[in-house]
């Protein structure tokens, strides 16, 4: 290292760290908003299988 990297207050290892502890602060406030909690109703849980002629033909050809 140079002696000039010395002498200045902010060499390559203190920018990362200054870096990071930089993401973290600005990252720490959208972290602590709470999570919305959806219904999904009525349409969105009931059943979508039908057993179709197609489903029929797959389980005979197949042997289920």
């Amino acid at each position: 290292m140079s002696q000039k990297s010395k002498e200045s207050g902010l060499d390559r290892r203190n920018f990362f760290k200054a870096l990071g502890a930089g993401a973290t602060a600005a990252v720490a406030p959208v972290a602590v908003t709470p999570a919305a909690a959806v219904d999904p109703g009525q349409d969105e849980t009931k059943s979508r299988y039908r057993e179709t002629d197609h489903v029929k033909n797959y389980y005979r050809t197949n042997r289920y």
